[in-house]
């Protein structure tokens, strides 16, 4: 079973977002907590209140057990950006861009997870068709093979 939440329109770049999100990937849902709470980044309060929302999912609408969830997957896309100008010398004007993200999380349940067989398997009709193959070779080549 999976359970998504999202937090739209963050006001901080996706870049910076991304640092946090790599260190929590993957983890148990409670060291995930205790790992957001203690770290010293801005981006950390808003994906742990966003990790926050999707146990409560979990547990209030689908009656999943904490204990048992980890993160399946967690993003952050870029959102609109805020287009600003400040003055410069000899009148002219910078741009500065004021980024905003967009956070995604997927929790699951360990012991409901299902293992995918990646391997795929070709069919007759999915496999190319053979063509002839023109062998290119340099003169250098030529003189060697005669």
């Amino acid at each position: 079973m999976e359970v998504k939440a999202k937090a739209r329109y963050i006001r901080m770049s996706p870049r910076k977002v991304r640092l946090v999100l790599d260190v929590v990937r993957n983890m148990a849902v409670d060291k995930a907590r205790v790992q957001l709470k203690f770290m010293n980044k801005r981006a950390a309060r808003p994906v742990l209140k966003l990790l926050e929302s999707a146990i409560a999912n979990a547990e209030h609408n689908f009656k999943l057990n904490r204990d048992n969830l980890f993160i399946k997957e967690i993003y952050a896309d870029q959102g609109p950006t805020l287009h600003r100008f400040r003055a410069r010398a000899f009148g002219r004007a910078s741009a500065i861009r004021k980024r905003s993200s967009h956070i995604s999380i997927v929790i699951a349940d360990r012991n409901k997870e299902v293992k995918v067989d990646k391997e795929e398997k070709i069919t007759e009709k999915e496999k190319p068709v053979s063509t002839k193959k023109v062998e290119k070779t340099s003169k250098k080549e030529q003189k060697v093979n005669k």
